[in-house]
């Protein structure tokens, strides 16, 4: 085989991935934002981001449907794809830890769709548009060779801030929870007072 076949192959499979992934995730970040395919629009989003942990329930809204739409967007389309994937990656990264406790599966509640599209994200940042995107048309200025690097340590950081910031609340949601449930005649544990 040829390396122009097989270049233009790659092509072809990174422009495949990249809608796939870039639109499922444009989609699923418009039901967040905007109520789109019967998702809950910011009001809606804000109690679910609330009640899994992420604090403020608003901003968590607004940033994860930020996330979802603009990286899948720009994955799409293969503008600014280093950042792109990066910004869709660590955003699906923090929902995988909200399925992590029910296991792998999707089919129980685990971590497998997240955790596939975060994949895939790093992959496309990592390896480039492809010749058929917007960045190969702009000659690649927002797709440099230390971008993936940079744009995939910058938005880990973010999402591991977000996830020990989600971790706290829920402990202290859960500890909470413990002392509304002991009976008003417990004895106090006297380190925790």
């Amino acid at each position: 085989m040829s390396s122009t076949v097989s270049t233009a192959r790659s092509d072809l499979a990174r422009l495949a991935l990249r809608l796939g992934v870039g639109g499922t995730l444009a989609a699923h970040g418009a039901q967040k934002l905007f109520g789109a395919f019967g998702g809950g629009g910011l009001q809606g989003t804000e109690g679910a981001m609330h009640a899994m942990g992420f604090r403020p329930g608003r901003r968590s809204a607004l940033l994860a449907g930020l996330g979802e739409t603009g990286g899948g967007a720009l994955l799409a389309l293969g503008l600014a794809t280093p950042a792109a994937g990066a910004t869709a990656a660590a955003t699906m990264a923090a929902a995988a830890t909200v399925h992590a406790p029910n296991g792998f599966w999707a089919t129980s509640g685990g971590l497998e769709y997240p955790a596939v599209l975060a994949l895939a994200s790093t992959a496309l940042a990592v390896a480039g548009p492809g010749r058929y995107s917007v960045d190969h048309a702009l000659g690649h200025v927002l797709d440099k060779p230390w971008m993936p690097a940079v744009a995939l340590l910058a938005a880990g950081a973010g999402a591991a801030w977000t996830i020990r910031q989600r971790q706290a609340a829920v402990s202290g949601d859960a500890g909470a929870r413990e002392a509304a449930d002991a009976p008003a005649d417990a004895p106090q544990d006297p380190v925790a007072s």
